[in-house]
């Protein structure tokens, strides 16, 4: 299947992975107990394909997934940057706790190092802004040091379980054989909310998952050439209001900030072949109701767990 503003996302892609150098004008840089949920909580079952990658709770992020091979790389004026994958992945996500970084950098005593480094050149900034361990987030400094675009800001306190749920989601799905063996993508919601037109009033998922039409190797994947949206769900919402979600990014077939035109046009295959839902047990039923009432549409929406430590504490 060809994707709908596949080749934006590739550029996209190119430019977030194409280099590792930070610094001033530098470039932009499986075993799960989540199973497919169906009926209730604890039912079990499948409801999506049973190929999806399984989300392992808790699970280190391989270096390889990050997209680095070294701990350090240097900026234009020399200056070393420990992390430079995690230092970006912070800033994809709007910041994200000390224990989550200690998983990207590969450990809590890296994890102080790096962000030690990150303040020493004012890429980022640290406090205790919430329940649990302190965060990081990317100052404007930071950011364009990375090459990124994104209004700088600290996380707000309003959304730092979703922003930690979300980096959770992450973090266990990079780490999975699957999404590794096809040099998956994530399109993180900052990415997308910065390429959407201001006051334009149209649902962003939480993120999406590109799966490349050729993998390394040629390794067969069943979901080749998909592209995925990604919700993590804590608190339930409406069913008629998650219901109304689920259609919006089913009938979806334009990528977002195209012209209101082409955001769905019948007959034009969908942008998502699927959405998937991660979930806290506050909000499984909900999503398990809204997905049961939508008929045929149903199949293309899978329904999981968030993994293990995705809430804040």
């Amino acid at each position: 299947m060809t994707v709908p503003g596949r080749g934006e996302e590739s550029r996209e892609r190119r430019a977030d992975h194409g280099g590792r150098s930070v610094g001033p004008a530098a470039g932009p840089s499986g075993t799960s107990s989540a199973a497919p949920r169906s009926g209730t909580a604890g039912s079990g079952g499948g409801s999506g394909p049973a190929t999806s990658p399984a989300i392992a709770p808790g699970a280190r992020r391989p270096r390889s997934a990050r997209g680095g091979s070294g701990r350090e790389s240097g900026g234009a004026r020399g200056r070393a940057v420990r992390d430079v994958d995690a230092l970006i992945f912070a800033a994809d996500m709007y910041g994200v706790q000390f224990d989550q970084l200690a998983l990207l950098t590969g450990g809590e005593r890296a994890a102080r190092a790096a962000a030690a480094r990150w303040r020493e050149l004012g890429y980022a900034e640290t406090a205790r802004l919430g329940p649990g361990p302190a965060w990081v987030w990317v100052t404007k400094t930071g950011l364009a040091a990375c090459g990124l675009t994104y209004s700088p800001a600290r996380p707000a306190l309003s959304r730092l379980a979703h922003i930690r749920a979300v980096a959770a989601a992450r973090i266990a799905l990079e780490a999975t054989s699957g999404y590794r063996q096809a040099a998956a993508y994530w399109r993180c919601e900052r990415r997308i909310r910065s390429r959407h037109g201001v006051g334009v009033r149209q649902h962003l998922p939480d993120a999406e998952v590109h799966w490349p039409d050729e993998t390394p190797g040629n390794a067969p994947v069943a979901w080749a050439g998909e592209c995925w949206a990604v919700e993590a769900e804590l608190s339930p919402k409406t069913v008629v209001r998650t219901v109304a979600i689920m259609r919006e990014i089913l009938g979806r077939t334009g990528d977002y900030g195209c012209p209101a035109a082409e955001v769905s046009v019948p007959r034009r295959p969908p942008r998502h072949a699927r959405a998937l839902y991660l979930c806290s047990p506050a909000a499984l039923s909900t999503v398990l109701r809204a997905r049961d009432s939508l008929g045929p549409l149903a199949a293309r929406v899978e329904v999981r767990d968030l993994p293990a430590g995705a809430l804040l504490p």
